[in-house]
């Protein structure tokens, strides 16, 4: 099949070159020149483990192409999948749909013959109504079928997600299309695949359902595990404890700082706005949202109280080491990561920041060029009065503690990811703490 994935970022990256792994004849579109210009190069604009390599063999096979000109790479195609960017509208939290929609009319103009039009982003329910009014106005009369196809990718295990998925949601009533779709999709049915087809708008509702509820997990045991402070509990053995009970499962009860990310922020955001609109509240959600966004400033104190400013003792002039900025491990993505809230609750008191992340540290620069970047987090940990885990990379699950130790000012760990066993940090010298242990 020939497909066509309007959109270079993340997901229509990573879909695009799985999808030529398939056999499929791919073309991927942007606007921006310089990033077309260094995929065909070889060069890849986000971090994903194995995506270099994947596009690199895709690219020699002849399967996968990049262009900036969308009117081609539309003609004669397949199906066309619409995978911009669907970031929070700055000032309400709704959904930015301008992209999508500009993407639509620009497809309407290139149409040539019957195809399938995809939404791959992540969009409130009616888009699809609102992007086949579009394509039903402007494109003439050819046979188009509007579909909702969510991804439910992990950024840092993105492609083996995509080829070995829990399910495969696909929003259409169309029979043509969802024939479409089934070819598009034939590959995976021999990892037997689940592939769900419902109506268009319920299809657009399970992406942000699936997000709303495992961001709900993570603040649910975020809240456990202060409380596991306060009577002297575990939330390690806690989370195992519910964990093991295969109606709640284990995934997403890990204590830490708090979700963030492309996807759980804006997400459960959207959603809210929707329920808004639609005067049907969810209140669970409005909950995890607000608590999620008090956690990370929670966090930026907890490390404070550390360093022995809990009392109101002033900290100003002290240097932490933070190790980690990513808003987690295996991707160079720095949106609405714990860090950022963190850093600046510890620059807001005075204090001095010294900086590692494997791969976030160029685009945490842009956002963050009042710390210090170092090379690795024993030079991050050097004369540093605390050092503090915000994203459990495992590099940082190894280090030599007693090192560590004696090169700092004072060895106090806050281990915000529960990575080491407190015994452990404690017989290396440290002060520690973590998280509801």
């Amino acid at each position: 099949m020939r497909i066509t994935m309007i959109g270079s970022g993340y997901v229509g990256l990573v879909s695009g070159a799985c999808f030529s792994d398939f056999g499929h004849d791919v073309i991927c579109v942007d606007k921006d020149e310089t990033k077309i210009a260094a995929l065909e190069a070889g060069k890849m604009p986000i971090f994903e483990p194995g995506l270099d390599t994947l596009v690199a063999s895709n690219v020699a096979a002849g399967r996968l192409r990049f262009t900036t000109d969308l009117k081609a790479a539309v003609a004669g195609a397949d199906a066309i999948f619409i995978a911009v960017g669907t970031p929070s509208r700055r000032g309400d939290g709704h959904a930015d749909l301008s992209y999508v929609f500009a993407a639509t009319r620009e497809i309407a103009e290139a149409i040539d013959g019957p195809v399938v039009v995809v939404t791959k982003s992540t969009v409130p329910v009616g888009t699809g109504d609102k992007v086949e009014e579009i394509l039903n106005e402007l494109a003439g009369d050819f046979p188009i079928a509007v579909v909702s196809n969510p991804e439910f990718l992990r950024e840092g295990a993105a492609i083996g997600d995509f080829k070995r998925p829990d399910r495969i949601v696909i929003g259409t009533e169309d029979s043509r299309a969802q024939q479409v779709m089934r070819d598009v999709y034939r590959p995976l049915y021999l990892n037997e695949s689940p592939i769900l087809f419902t109506g268009r708008r319920t299809s657009e509702l399970i992406k942000y359902a699936a997000n709303a509820f495992l961001a709900t997990k993570i603040t649910f045991i975020n809240e456990i595990a202060d409380l596991c402070e306060a009577v002297g509990a575990n939330v390690k053995d806690v989370s195992r404890g519910i964990g093991l009970d295969n109606r709640i499962g284990s995934k997403f009860l890990h204590a830490g700082p708090g979700y963030g990310g492309s996807c759980f922020p804006k997400d459960t955001l959207a959603l809210l706005k929707t329920a808004e609109d639609y005067e049907t509240p969810v209140r669970i959600v409005e909950a995890v949202v607000q608590v999620n966004d008090t956690r990370k400033r929670a966090m930026g104190r907890k490390v404070i109280a550390a360093l022995g400013g809990g009392d109101g003792t002033s900290v100003r002039g002290k240097t932490v080491a933070v190790l980690g900025l990513t808003f987690k491990p295996n991707t160079d993505d720095m949106r609405d990561a714990p860090s950022l809230a963190i850093v600046q609750s510890l620059l807001d008191a005075g204090i001095m920041v010294r900086a590692h992340d494997p791969e976030g540290m160029e685009i945490a620069k842009t956002m963050m060029p009042d710390i210090t970047y170092c090379s690795d987090a024993y030079a991050a940990a050097q004369g540093a009065d605390a050092v503090v885990i915000v994203t459990e990379w495992n590099i940082y699950r190894a280090l030599d503690l007693k090192r560590l130790a004696a090169t700092m000012a004072a060895p106090v760990m806050v281990d915000l990811r529960n990575v080491y066993p407190p015994s452990d940090a404690e017989r290396a010298g440290f002060a520690y703490s973590s998280i509801g242990r």
